[in-house]
């Protein structure tokens, strides 16, 4: 019933003027209400040169990390305290995967991403990465396993940090693969800080290693006396961003800085990247860590963020369904809750556009086999699609 309608009943019946506008209000104010749906297209944005609109398809995560799709065209998304949650066709289809792995849901720790192996189509593998409670605390773990309907099978650890520490915090993680299959896996530094710039162990570092756990030989630091052989790089603090550009064969990522020093890196083989000898962040009270922002032997970081933005999960775009937009790296933003799309020239940062600021701590953003984007976050909890307008 519209205004005007209201206005001629209550004409015609004699309704006072005070419950006349009572009604409108009551009417207006419904909705209003019914306006906020699962389903109803969000706010209108640009996405570089593209007006899209932001679908919400579900509203119930709590803390969700990552997301992968299955060829079959299920969603799969992790959330923090163990689960993985199964979408189909844009809707929850209320199950979630059995048999998972316990995980040490404390601190940071928890489920974090999810990543299908590059022939999944016929080995039916699937990588997670994990808190696992051990003796002596708690690790960043591999593990792979594979499914029967929705119930995991061949489940096996390929990979665990060491040494196992009882910190709760900084544990990273990310998985990519790269053209050659190789598996890079992100571990934070756990607050050991003088040991991030040491080889023997695995905190604050990316490792690189087979499908199946096995160190290739030509890692950097295998024939280093004392090293982990699986290390690629070092001097990380809490990388829980990765993202392998194929196109360019180019292995991108981003780091929790202090605060400040927020890091974008190109990664790069043997390299390190400086923590904790190099930061432009300070402690958070504000005292020095290092006088040095760049030191000879560190590789600098190709942006870097004051204030920090808490940066997660990134994708980079691929397909043509937003213009202007294929190759813009999309990164989550945790601290300044947005969504955050990054342009490059090469491997030179040109600029970035700051989405959806308020929206949510947007733990990560990925593009669907069709080439849509979609993002996750938590406070609110909820899973969006960029549709573009045509």
């Amino acid at each position: 019933m519209n205004r005007k309608q209201i206005i001629l009943i209550m004409k015609r019946y004699c309704i006072p003027t005070i419950l006349l506008a009572a009604i409108i209000f009551i009417s207006c104010q419904r909705i209003v209400d019914n306006t906020v749906k699962p389903d109803d297209d969000g706010p209108a944005l640009k996405l570089a040169n593209a007006n899209v609109t932001v679908k919400t398809i579900y509203t119930g995560l709590n803390n969700p990390w990552g997301m992968v799709w299955l060829p079959e065209g299920y969603l799969l998304v992790t959330e923090k305290a163990g689960d993985v949650l199964i979408f189909k066709d844009d809707k929850f289809t209320g199950k979630k995967l059995v048999g998972l792995p316990p995980v040490k849901n404390a601190g940071q720790g928890g489920l974090m991403d999810i990543k299908l192996h590059p022939d999944y189509k016929t080995n039916g593998w699937i990588y997670i990465t994990y808190s696992k409670p051990v003796d002596g605390g708690v690790t960043t773990a591999v593990a792979r396993f594979k499914l029967k309907l929705n119930q995991v099978t061949d489940l096996e650890d390929i990979f665990t940090a060491k040494p196992y520490i009882r910190a709760t915090h900084h544990f990273g993680s990310r998985i990519v693969f790269d053209k050659d299959k190789y598996l890079y896996v992100s571990v934070g530094e756990r607050g050991t800080e003088p040991k991030v710039q040491q080889l023997d162990n695995d905190h604050g570092k990316i490792h690189r290693i087979y499908d199946d756990g096995r160190v290739p030989a030509d890692n950097p630091f295998v024939n280093t006396a004392g090293a982990s052989k699986s290390i690629w790089t070092y001097g990380h603090r809490n990388p829980q961003g990765m993202v392998y550009d194929a196109a360019n064969n180019r292995l991108w990522e981003v780091e929790h800085g202090p605060k400040g020093g927020d890091e974008l890196n190109l990664i790069q083989k043997g390299k390190n990247y400086g923590w904790p000898i190099a930061t432009y962040g300070v402690n958070y009270d504000g005292s020095i860590i290092t006088p040095n922002k760049e030191l000879p032997g560190v590789e600098n970081p190709k942006h870097y963020w004051v204030p920090s933005i808490g940066p997660c999960g990134m994708t980079i775009i691929t397909g043509n369904k937003y213009a202007g937009a294929k190759g813009n790296l999309l990164v989550g933003a945790l601290a300044l809750t947005h969504l955050n799309r990054i342009t490059l020239t090469g491997t030179t940062f040109k600029s970035e556009d700051r989405m959806l600021q308020g929206q949510g701590r947007f733990r990560y953003a990925a593009e669907s086999p069709e080439g849509y984007v979609y993002a996750i976050s938590e406070g609110p909890g909820k899973l969006i699609k960029f549709i573009p307008v045509k």
